[in-house]
């Protein structure tokens, strides 16, 4: 196993830093108490000065959410979204097929058709394996042939500018939501909202497709007088679109996600409730009374959100717009039981395919000791390869792409490393490029197989000339370092507000040194994942012993026995067992 390097976060050090974390303390504390030395750094490494800030933090409210018409082009969007309604025009709203498209469909689509349901929309996503990412000819003829004026697309349409010239020679308007890197040339669109556009002053930069599609939403019901709150009750769906997209649950985000997570604990609609369901999220307890464990961001981007994208991952994504949409539990159980069978296979495509991608790695020579992976394979699944790059980098821990054949050419998906930005890698190989586009850490990209060999080679050079030494070793952000002595019910349940958790907000991550263990270690087998996790009972001189539990740890064990003390990464956890509830350690890491 690689030895992972532990990166501590930066802690108060100048007197000022030091000042500002004490006045936390003291303005922090409830019932005349001063909060814990350790929490107030928590807030100030999140980068909090103020008290303002923090108790905005730890109190997030619809309020915090900025003007929809800060953004660049939101009047213009509004205006022609409106008219086309007030003229009756036939409206399609054309998503992607992935997570944040089929849930930015289900929200704008769900929300216009039901205040509007006399008026002509219609979704569109296209093929995953026909038609490809994004807006295609396919889409636009049929928007043509059957009678379409205004297209709206979400998280898709920022690079497609000569199709939209196309359509609007066609008489068919777009309004494009999109939160990718847009090109060096906009599309002809009557609005293009995305934040990321260089002339956009929009405050946060960081929404989801979803969560453009959802500003535009926003503005649409300021001005033409519809209660926020209707619009609110689809927050269930962003969320997920959040979670799953992998982007900062900070700012914008995480004022969505807190009121996104609040209504898919308590109001789910029906398609999300029956996902919730089969994913497993309940447990009995010992009088038999079944409830349904609380929903984070971990459960959404581990047990909803995977089985969203297994629809157009093996079928078609119109399932999974159709079971987010679903008015009765019935029918919603029927699509998700139909959904799930989906992502079992996706599981099954994942696995072969991982294992197909890392033989070819060990018996390449050349491919092995590099500095990226590049792999191309006519036959894997396009479905499940953007998955199987980021199990690749779980062991050869570089910029991975892997490629497979799709209508004669090389289709593939990227997936990068902390701190590196692999878009910008593949933007410097796109001579080599017939299309490519996403984020820092993921991308698609497609090109002739012919030059699948050259666009190797380039990637590697570019990799090799831009990543630095500690980008090539998997590290773990750690907050500080703790006591076990600290490690207390109330420490734990302070550190619990700070959630929706996600990037830029991570869960805490503490170090304890010099602990022992208690006992003997034990080795837990698990079959379905074939892997052994390690659980044992660690304690300092002075404390309680602590549950801790390693999952795929159990390599460490004989370094356990071997050792008096040795240190240990974790997070702070709750374990529920025959109706009793205990502080556990989950171990990241352990160093010797």
């Amino acid at each position: 196993m690689t030895e992972k390097r532990w990166l501590y976060k930066p802690i108060p050090e100048t007197p000022d830093e030091t000042a500002c974390v004490h006045e936390l303390c003291a303005r922090l504390g409830t019932k005349g108490e001063r909060m814990d030395h350790s929490l107030a750094t928590l807030i100030w490494q999140r980068g909090m000065r103020e008290l303002d800030e923090a108790r905005a933090f730890f109190r997030p409210s619809l309020d915090q959410l900025h003007d929809p018409f800060a953004m660049r082009g939101m009047a213009e969007a509004v205006e022609r979204l409106t008219q086309a309604i007030v003229d009756g025009e036939k409206i399609m709203i054309y998503g992607d097929y992935d997570v944040d498209g089929t849930t930015s469909v289900a929200l704008f689509y769900g929300f216009l058709n039901k205040i509007y349901d006399q008026v002509a929309f219609e979704f569109y996503i296209p093929d995953r394996y026909k038609e490809g990412y994004g807006v295609q000819r396919t889409g636009i003829d049929y928007a043509h042939e059957h009678g379409f004026t205004l297209i709206v697309t979400l998280d898709c349409g920022i690079k497609s500018v000569e199709l939209v010239a196309e359509a609007k020679e066609l008489g068919i308007d777009f309004i494009i939501c999109d939160h990718h890197r847009p090109g060096a040339e906009l599309p002809p669109a009557v609005a293009v909202l995305d934040p990321k556009r260089s002339d956009c002053r929009y405050p946060f930069k960081e929404l989801t497709g979803c969560g453009v599609g959802f500003k535009l939403l926003q503005g649409f019901c300021q001005q033409n007088g519809i209660p926020g709150d209707q619009l609110f009750d689809y927050l269930d769906l962003l969320v997920v679109s959040i979670a799953s997209d992998i982007v900062p649950i900070v700012g914008e985000n995480r004022v969505l996600s807190h009121f996104g997570l609040k209504r898919l604990n308590e109001a789910p609609r029906p398609g999300l409730k029956a996902l919730i369901e089969i994913a497993g999220f309940q447990k009995k307890i010992t009088d038999g009374k079944e409830v349904t464990r609380p929903i984070d961001i971990s459960s959404v981007v581990f047990g909803l959100g995977p089985r969203i994208n297994a629809a157009g991952r093996i079928k078609h994504a119109h399932e999974a717009v159709n079971l987010l949409l679903a008015k009765t539990e019935e029918v919603a159980r029927d699509a998700a039981k139909d959904i799930n069978v989906h992502n079992t296979d996706r599981r099954e495509f994942d696995s072969r395919i991982t294992l197909e991608a890392l033989a070819m790695i060990e018996a390449n020579e050349v491919i092995q000791p590099s500095n990226s992976t590049v792999l191309f394979k006519n036959d894997w699944h396009k479905g499940v390869i953007g998955i199987v790059a980021s199990r690749c980098i779980e062991k050869y821990y570089r910029p991975t792409i892997i490629l497979t054949e799709s209508h004669e050419k090389a289709a593939g998906s990227a997936r990068s490393v902390a701190g590196f930005d692999v878009y910008e890698a593949i933007e410097e190989c796109s001579d080599l490029l017939e299309q490519f586009g996403g984020h820092m850490y993921a991308a698609g990209l497609t090109l002739q197989v012919a030059n699948v060999p050259a666009f190797r080679k380039k990637f590697e050079e570019v990799v090799t000339r831009r990543i630095r030494p500690e980008q090539q070793v998997p590290q773990i952000e750690v907050d500080m370092k703790l006591s076990l002595s600290q490690v207390t019910d109330k420490f734990y349940r302070i550190v619990n507000q700070m959630q929706p958790f996600g990037p830029q907000n991570m869960a805490p991550v503490f170090v304890s040194e010099n602990v022992k263990c208690h006992g003997v270690p034990q080795i837990l087998k698990d079959k379905q994942l074939n892997d052994k996790h390690l659980k044992l009972q660690v304690y300092q001189d002075g404390t309680p012993a602590f549950s801790a539990i390693g999952f795929g740890m159990a390599h460490f064990y004989s370094n356990i026995l071997n050792s008096p003390t040795f240190h240990i990464c974790y997070q702070i956890d709750v374990n529920e067992f025959r109706g009793q509830r205990n502080l556990q350690l989950m171990l990241k890491d352990l160093k010797f």
